[in-house]
């Protein structure tokens, strides 16, 4: 496979500080013409045609994928091949190939080709912000963000996967030489969702790859072009054939067969519960020549609060609860779509919100507007479901409609209900969009209990300035990642390991010191060194050694 000559990757090591990837400040006059000018670029790219990638083998099927603009869906972005389930044994196949010379490759050469990758992606950030704003309709910011997310679970991963590899046990056995080994597992399937298209499917392909597993990626249909360049540079770093396939295809038809698949180690999925849970029940059934227990790193969404107190800082708050409720139009797993607001407060709380989200300019995203369209017909269609439900469910403040364009774009208005019950299905249920019901506390014991109330438990927040309830939030407020005093979303590599409880996953924590591990098998090793006395023998026999 022929790579581009690549400038010298500086080094880094198991110690290299790790920081995350700043923000870029569209304000700047440069940074906003290298914006133009990448979706210009990008713009003339659009619409080609990109193949499977098996084993380096380019792949041309019948059907096709074709993955249009959210924000005027005449527009192309590219046309993909659509795996169906008879080429899952061929992707296990070559997967298969590529195992034993890839689990074999030193830990530091897997690590380097990470470091690589995030070193080229950081050259050409602008382009796959634009990439991002045309297939998923992200504006600048959120492109930005998440790109810059992908860099920093490369940097992070990488130096993860070096500080495995120098791991060793708690203590050493007098007379032995203890080694603990952390192995790859074999071929994995990666199946990533369409909302951070770039950060969460090269997070989850590249933790899988530098712990020396081969890889089954299937993208989100509604974002296989954002695979398809990741892919792209994959091959130009010099990653071998084989090492990860790239398979776009359907959920219920390639997707399935790979999940079910007797040789799929591990299944690293996030998207839907419904989704999530169907993968679970396929993993825990044992396929015939099936020799191991498969392994499953599920995120599964959320249904996330946040609690404004009564002697919050109203004005932090509402900026808070607005950032995580529409921003990328809520549709993130982590997005607030329910504010507990303490009686006391509840008349100001919503007057100042309806005012502010009143400012929410909604457009193109190409144009960086703030909110933009929804991804796709089907969460277009749901979402109007959904709001047919609010006028039943509570008093509608902002938006409960769609936005008519010419350009045909999914837009929906940034809606607010308030005076909506606990137990409501408004309430209940992830609507996946720019939502958020606000419901009434009677005070903080009140407002932990409304909290706790769904199935999910992935993010939430509380507003308060009282360091008694904040404590108390720390202990009983139940999510994976809570945040106090600021948004819930925007979960930073490194200080913030992502993943929730209950319905919302298997608590993976990406971007945490122990993700690895789930990549992994641990194998310890005791070889004995001189020689030990019958005395010695004995005593291990009867330790059971």
């Amino acid at each position: 496979m022929a790579t581009a000559d690549l400038a010298p990757t500086p080094v880094r090591t198991a110690d290299t500080p790790f920081s995350n990837e700043p923000f870029t400040d569209f304000t700047a006059a440069e940074n906003k013409r290298a914006m133009e000018d990448a979706l210009a670029r990008v713009a003339g790219e659009l619409g080609r045609e990109y193949d499977l990638i098996i084993g380096g083998r380019r792949i041309q099927t019948t059907g096709k994928i074709v993955s249009v603009n959210p924000a005027r869906p005449a527009q192309v972005i590219g046309i993909h091949q659509r795996a169906e389930a008879d080429l899952a044994e061929t992707a296990m196949q070559a997967a298969l190939a590529a195992f034993p010379a890839w689990s074999r490759t030193p830990v530091a050469e897997r690590a380097a080709l990470l470091f690589r990758a995030a070193d080229l992606i950081r050259e050409r950030k602008f382009e796959f912000c634009a990439w991002l704003t045309f297939e998923v309709g992200k504006n600048w910011a959120e492109a930005d963000a998440d790109v810059g997310e992908t860099i920093d679970f490369l940097e992070f991963y990488g130096r993860e996967a070096l500080r495995l590899d120098h791991a060793k046990p708690p203590i050493q056995f007098p007379g032995e030489r203890n080694q603990l080994r952390y192995i790859p597992l074999g071929v994995g399937a990666v199946i990533p969702p369409w909302n951070f298209p770039f950060a969460i499917m090269a997070g989850m392909t590249c933790a899988s790859i530098v712990c020396g597993n081969t890889v089954i990626l299937k993208p989100s249909v509604d974002a296989p072009t954002i695979a398809a360049r990741f892919m792209s540079l994959l091959e130009e770093v010099g990653l071998p054939d084989g090492v990860v396939n790239l398979c776009q295809g359907e959920g219920p038809g390639f997707g399935s067969a790979i999940v079910a698949h007797p040789k799929t180690r591990f299944i690293a999925f996030t998207g839907s519960k419904a989704v999530g849970l169907e993968i679970h029940e396929s993993a825990a059934k044992t396929q015939p020549g099936q020799i191991f227990i498969k392994r499953t790193i599920l995120e599964m969404g959320g249904k996330d609060s946040i609690i404004v107190d009564a002697d919050a800082d109203l004005d932090l708050a509402i900026e808070g609860v607005v950032a995580s409720a529409f921003g990328f139009n809520g549709q993130k797993c982590s997005a607030c779509s329910r504010a507990i607001v303490d009686q006391s407060i509840y008349d100001v709380f919503c007057d100042r919100l309806q005012a502010r989200v009143a400012q929410i300019q909604t457009g193109d995203p190409a144009k960086n507007v703030y909110t933009g369209p929804v991804i796709s017909p089907k969460s277009y269609n749901k979402i109007l479901g959904y709001l047919e439900i609010a006028k039943s469910e509570g008093r509608i403040l902002n938006g409960g409609s769609p936005i008519e364009n010419p350009e045909g774009g999914y837009y929906i208005a940034p809606t607010v209900v308030a005076d909506v019950s606990p137990t409501a299905r408004l309430a209940q249920e992830e609507v996946f969009g720019p939502v958020l019901a606000v419901i009434k506390s009677n005070g903080f014991e009140d407002a932990l209990s409304i909290a706790n109330n769904t199935e999910y438990g992935l993010t939430g927040a509380v507003y308060s300035a009282s360091r008694e309830k904040l404590d108390r939030a720390r202990q009983e407020f139940h999510v994976g990642n809570l945040y106090l005093n600021r948004k819930c979303t925007g979960a930073m590599v490194g200080a913030h390991p992502f993943g929730g409880f209950n319905m919302s996953g298997t608590d993976s924590k990406a971007g945490g010191p122990d993700y690895l591990l789930l990549f992994t098998q641990a194998k310890s090793i005791a070889e004995k060194i001189g020689h030990a006395s019958p005395a010695d023998e004995k005593q291990s026999e009867l330790m059971g050694m």
